[in-house]
Order: C-alpha cells, then structure tokens, then sequence
C-alpha cells in the first residue's frame, strides 16, 4: 500500500515527519470534500469542520469518524504534546490541541501529506455515497442521478453527448457486495446493477429531461435485458440522491403508463455506487466503435 504515496508522504505518514507551515498542499484549501487517509482512504476529515487556525496546517475541530484515530503522547522538542495517527494504517496525521473553536474547542492540526483530499464533486464518484449526507444542505452548482439501463458503456457515452451533463462515472449499484469487480457483478449473484452516476447543471439540463433521455435510449419494459445483454446487472433502475426528483420520476413512469407500457423500472435511495474499473470509463470513447446497445445516431427529440 506505500508505493501509493509520494517519497515526501513516506517521510510525513510513516515517518513522523512535520511539513513547514504555509507550504503544504491543504492548509489554506476551501473547497468542500472529504479528506481520508491516502493508504486505506477511510474517512477521517470533512471541510465541514476545517477552520483557519492561522497556523499554516490544515485544522479540523473534530474527524468524522473518533474511532478511526489513536492518540500517542509526544516528548519530543522540548515539549509535551499529543500526536495523533490513524488507528488502522497507524500513520502519524499531527497533533491535537485545545484550544480550537466552539463546541469542541478542539484543534486537529494535521499535515497535509497525510492526507489525501477528494472534492465534493467526486465524494460519489469515488464511492463515498454514504458520506454525500454531509453536504446535502450546501448551496452546490450541480446535482447528480444514478442511472441503469444495460451495458454501462452506451448509456455512457450517448449522455456525455448531451449539454448539460457536468461529468460521468461508470459503476455498480444496488447490490451488497461491497467495491465488487467486474467479474464479480457478471455472476449476477451480487445483486449490483451496471449503472452510470450523472452529475449534470440542473439549470441547463433538469431532472425531467434526463429522464427523458433515459426513457428515449433502453426499454423500461424489458426484465433483465437491454439489446444483447442479458442479467439481472442490466436491469433498468433509477436510484436518487435528492428526494426532490422523484415528483418527476413518478410523473415519468406515469406518463409511460398512460401510452400503455408497463415499466418494470425499480426506483429507490441510492444506497451505494462503486466506481467501475477504469478500463470501463469512457470505454467507447477509448474504443471506437466498439459495442454499443443504443444508436448513438439517435437523440430524444425532447
């Protein structure tokens, strides 16, 4: 797990290192996102409760996770001091101090190298789902969908084609096998979905559009199968992360039924979305002409 890290991380993590204040990647950084630990990528920090300590070092009034840290007492410098590392991958983070702000009045100050910082765009995308609770009630320029409807890689491509759609992520969704391969999905006994995460500009391209263009590329009549794909992981799903969109994913199936289908489309909270092996992001893009169940010819005319 320590090729992953930089030489400057090596000497920081494991080797009880201090990086010079001011001059560290995160000190003054006031993005919203979550900051793990960059061998195990547990959860320890959220911008949430970063403050400017004035410091020069990141500082956090409490971690996310209490459980996840241990406390060792620090003699060294002529000075008594408590560090703090990770209980799991035991990397020295910094050291903790009371005299932060209310409630706690608690200052984690931690090296930046200890870290590693992934914004809130990416929270989902990078399977964090479960912590997306913690910016639900920020101000974001952007919302996001997970969407399922046979191979990943065609409902990819065809909505990297339409304006309004900020990013996509290929992954797999709904089941309980936890960061499952793509193997492992193939067996259908994971109960994962291929799926594809929208992050899109509602103010370009709302919720009820997207939908449309979802209906428009698979049959939402089909059980377990789109075009040649047959499986239980192309099914078609809709799982949300607003309750603000499902008023227009119920109008959707409803107009549907009003023109006689019948949608077999299972709608639910997402519950998780793990990212799917690289080779499968962007796939048509890298391959050219490669398959493809939906006719990227085509456009929803909506």
């Amino acid at each position: 797990m320590r090729k992953g890290l930089s030489e400057k991380q090596k000497r920081v993590f494991f080797g009880g290192e201090t990086e010079p204040p001011f001059q560290n990647e995160y000190w003054d950084n006031k993005h919203h996102g979550l900051y793990v630990d960059p061998v195990s990528g547990e959860v320890l920090f959220s911008s949430l409760d970063k403050f400017d300590s004035g410091t020069g070092w990141p500082s956090f009034s409490k971690p996310v996770h209490p459980e996840l840290l241990e406390y060792v007492e620090d003699l060294s410098h002529g000075m008594r001091r408590v560090e703090v590392r990770t209980k799991h991958t035991k990397g020295h983070l910094g050291h903790v101090f009371h005299d932060g702000p209310p409630p706690t009045w608690t200052r984690f100050c931690i090296n930046s190298a200890s870290l590693r910082f992934i914004p809130v765009e990416e929270v989902v995308a990078e399977g964090y789902l479960a912590y997306w609770y913690l910016f639900s009630d920020l101000s974001l320029p952007f919302e996001q969908i997970i969407l399922g409807g046979g191979c990943f890689w065609g409902v990819e491509a065809y909505f990297k084609e339409v304006e309004g759609i900020l990013a996509t992520t290929v992954g797999y969704s709904g089941g309980e096998t936890m960061w499952p391969t793509y193997e492992d999905v193939c067996t259908g006994e994971t109960g994962h979905v291929e799926t594809v995460l929208l992050r899109f500009d509602p103010k370009i391209l709302p919720v009820e559009k997207i939908l449309g263009h979802f209906f428009f590329i698979h049959d939402p009549e089909s059980e377990n199968r789109q075009g040649h794909d047959v499986g239980t992981q192309y099914r078609s799903v809709i799982f949300y992360l607003s309750e603000k969109h499902v008023p227009a994913i119920e109008k959707w199936l409803e107009k549907l039924r009003r023109d006689g289908k019948h949608p077999v489309t299972h709608v639910s909270p997402a519950k998780n979305f793990y990212p799917a092996e690289e080779y499968h992001q962007d796939y048509i893009e890298k391959n050219p002409g490669g398959y493809c169940h939906i006719d990227l010819s085509k456009r929803w005319p909506g």
